[in-house]
């Protein structure tokens, strides 16, 4: 049986002791300039470890050269130069040079590998960088993987890279979320979509997480990682070499695409017909230049409205799917009733045209960027499924507000267990699942008609369809609520009898 995706984060348990630790090397440093300093020596310290391995088993060959750029890159291996290897960079952590040695080890592996080119950090010599600092972090990173064989070793560089990513998201607060979708948030979408094998695409990438996520989920689901190929395409130049460097830690091959305009302006990727579509577009942009694209032909389903680019990025994204093709993208809550200007003309339109196949609410407080309640918009191109299932004229809603757990004072996150259970849910429901047998699960799940609908205004609340579960309120949680109502009502009549004595008091006052 093919191992569950274990994508909800749970570490490898010293990850968090190796942040903590970094984190008090940083001292008075911002977060959002540190982030760069440590990411990039994990990424030195992954790839020279890549390097070494390779280079050991070339080694050992007779007939193959060790000092050879090209057996390195035909390997998809990064070639690194002797004063870019990390043993060189180790070396010189306590001397003052040992900024100009990281930035030069940086500038030499950008020379060497086209690739690479504009991605890497390279203001490590500057004045303002702590040097005592540095050569401790370089400390603290060398000692990553040491006791591990080359492959398990670079697989936990990348799982350190990938939770440091998530710490500096948390640290930066709103800004830093931006360029950081949750991993239990990626987890569920990743699960829902299955993308075994095709084209993945993300108009709006970030750091790349949906992209390292999905060949986790091939690997840990016993499939072949050159089964999918990767593409997407970033406004932000600074998130853009996160992702490259996140990209190549995990050694993932991706067609990543930078420019200033984004997707809606500039489509990198117009011809592009993506199977998997994954995507968590920043929430509700107001100043998206939607006036000099009034006519553009990916609005299918209507013209989005200036000040809001929610219904922009759903069409964008559909216009991208394949015949067969499914997205999961990340919305706020609002897009699933506004009715602004034509948004829910445009939220009809999909309704009645069957691309829409699944509304998950989420649960609040799953970001680092954002408060605002959010849900997962599930869109297809057919909805004619495997094992002969159709669902033409329905669509599947998943109330998942009440789970997930707190893992600090403002954040949550979903478990394995809840991931299961809606994943699992949707894939019944497809006829996908381990068992073909959907049902309506009160206070959960419900398969909604089209023409019920219409009949709520084309709202797509799931809250609105699947009703409430009376079983799962308990004695102790019933007699809770019925206090706190008895509460309120004190609350309120106190409140009518202070007004209505106010009331008197003026009358009193007019009638003297």
């Amino acid at each position: 049986m093919a191992k569950r995706a274990t994508n909800n984060g749970a570490n490898l348990g010293f990850e968090a002791q190796l942040w903590a630790a970094a984190d008090k090397l940083r001292g008075n440093m911002e977060p959002s300039d540190y982030k760069h300093v440590a990411l990039g020596l994990i990424f030195l310290k992954y790839i020279s470890d890549a390097f070494e391995a390779k280079r050991a088993e070339l080694l050992t060959e007779d007939l193959a050269d060790a000092e050879d750029p090209e057996e390195y890159l035909a390997e998809n291996v990064f070639w690194v130069p002797k004063e870019a290897r990390w043993s060189h960079l180790q070396a010189s952590a306590k001397q003052p040079t040992v900024g100009k040695n990281i930035d030069d080890a940086m500038l030499a592996i950008e020379a060497s590998n086209a690739s690479l080119k504009g991605v890497l950090p390279k203001d490590y010599a500057r004045p303002a960088l702590n040097k005592v600092m540095l050569g401790e972090l370089i400390d603290l990173v060398s000692g990553i993987g040491m006791a591990e064989e080359a492959d398990r070793s670079r697989d936990i560089l990348g799982r350190v890279y990938e939770y440091f990513l998530g710490g500096f998201a948390g640290a930066e607060g709103k800004r830093g979320g931006e360029f950081y979708t949750p991993r239990s948030v990626v987890g569920l979408l990743v699960e829902m979509l299955e993308p075994y094998k095709g084209r993945v695409y993300d108009p709006c990438c970030g750091s790349g997480g949906m992209f390292v996520q999905s060949e986790k989920f091939v690997e840990e689901h016993g499939g072949r990682i050159g089964d999918i190929a990767i593409y997407g395409q970033e406004s932000n130049y600074t998130t853009w070499r996160l992702a490259k460097m996140n990209l190549a830690v995990r050694g993932i091959d991706a067609d990543i695409r930078w420019n200033n305009e984004g997707s809606f302006h500039k489509d990198e990727l117009p011809d592009l017909k993506a199977n998997f579509i994954l995507a968590n577009p920043p929430f509700n942009i107001s100043d998206w230049g939607g006036d000099r694209l009034r006519d553009d032909a990916r609005w299918k389903f209507g013209v989005p409205p200036l000040g809001n680019a929610n219904f922009a990025w759903l069409q964008h994204i559909y216009n991208h799917l394949a015949p067969l093709g499914t997205a999961g993208i990340v919305l706020a809550n609002g897009s699933l009733t506004s009715n602004q200007s034509n948004e829910g003309d445009i939220r009809r339109e999909l309704v009645k045209n069957d691309a829409i196949s699944c509304v998950v609410s989420l649960p609040n407080q799953l970001f680092y960027s954002t408060q605002i309640p959010a849900s997962l918009w599930f869109l297809v191109r057919s909805k004619k499924f495997g094992a002969g299932v159709s669902r033409t004229g329905q669509i599947l809603m998943i109330d998942a507000r009440s789970m997930g757990k707190l893992v600090d004072r403002t954040r949550r996150e979903l478990n394995n267990d809840e991931i299961s259970k809606i994943s699992d849910c949707y894939k019944i429901w497809k006829g996908s699942g381990r068992t073909n047998t959907y049902r309506d699960v009160p206070g959960f799940c419900k398969s909604v008609t089209i023409s019920e609908i219409e009949s709520h205004k084309g709202a797509l609340v799931p809250g609105r369809y699947v009703g409430f579960d009376r079983t799962v309120l308990s004695d102790d949680r019933f007699h809770h609520l019925k206090s706190e109502f008895a509460e309120i009502r004190n609350a309120l009549s106190t409140i009518s009898g202070e007004l209505q004595e106010s009331i008197n008091c003026v009358e009193r006052a007019f009638n003297g």
